[in-house]
């Protein structure tokens, strides 16, 4: 389901510019566009050299602003394509003072031209679009020339965390990861009944909804 268009949008992106950085979208081909070099200065923005972690499809921010305020000493990226909730997450880390967030508004497949090879430590992905449409895999976020990118962009000891509720497109990535020789080190079909086991776990606004549905949630972590 898309969100609704928010209400003065624009001026609502402006008045997030410091945390909130817009990349126009480019029809040429990614395997292209990526090999151009714009990349951002993550070190400048955040004025220090901290640990960079990414989260790709960052929602409303729930999960990054949280997280974000429970390590002022990582520096995150928040990365989202749709406008309409890109600004929402922003707002809530301006409203909460955080300096160690800065949100990205750009599609995922370009992400190498805008981040140096081997520069970010950890990478989410939280309930990304399963696109259920076996005509569709290749826009997962877990299919394997998305992985290419991934492993382009994790640092030397780096590592993947995901989350969702489809059981079919956790699968998918669980048969993506192995084709493509990544090492699962973590893995639980059903995170809330482990919970013990994941006490830091941040949940995000679509899963406290599929928790209300009595969904289970699987997750995983994999290194490259």
């Amino acid at each position: 389901m898309r969100p609704r268009h928010k209400k003065h949008l624009a001026e609502r992106m402006e008045a997030c510019a410091e945390n909130l950085m817009v990349i126009p979208g480019d029809a040429r081909d990614y395997r292209e566009v990526i090999k151009e070099q714009a990349w951002i200065d993550t070190a400048a923005y955040f004025g220090n050299q901290n640990p960079v972690h990414m989260e790709i499809g960052c929602g409303m921010g729930t999960f990054i602003v949280t997280l974000a305020a429970r390590h002022p000493e990582i520096n995150f990226i928040a990365v989202e394509v749709v406008a309409d909730v890109i600004v929402v997450a922003a707002e809530k880390a301006r409203q909460a003072g955080l300096t160690n967030v800065l949100f990205v508004r750009v599609d995922a497949i370009y992400l190498p031209k805008y981040f140096p090879p081997h520069s970010i430590e950890r990478l989410y992905l939280n309930f990304s679009c399963p696109y259920p449409k076996n005509s569709y895999k290749n826009h997962r976020l877990t299919h394997r020339k998305f992985l290419a990118l991934y492993r382009m962009l994790l640092t030397e000891g780096g590592d993947l965390h995901q989350k969702t509720d489809n059981r079919h497109f956790f699968e998918f990535s669980l048969a993506e990861f192995s084709a493509e020789r990544w090492t699962l080190t973590d893995v639980t079909l059903d995170l809330h009944a482990d919970k013990e086991t994941y006490p830091d776990n941040i949940v995000t606004e679509y899963e406290d909804r599929f928790l209300k549905l009595g969904q289970p949630i699987y997750r995983l972590e994999v290194k490259p």
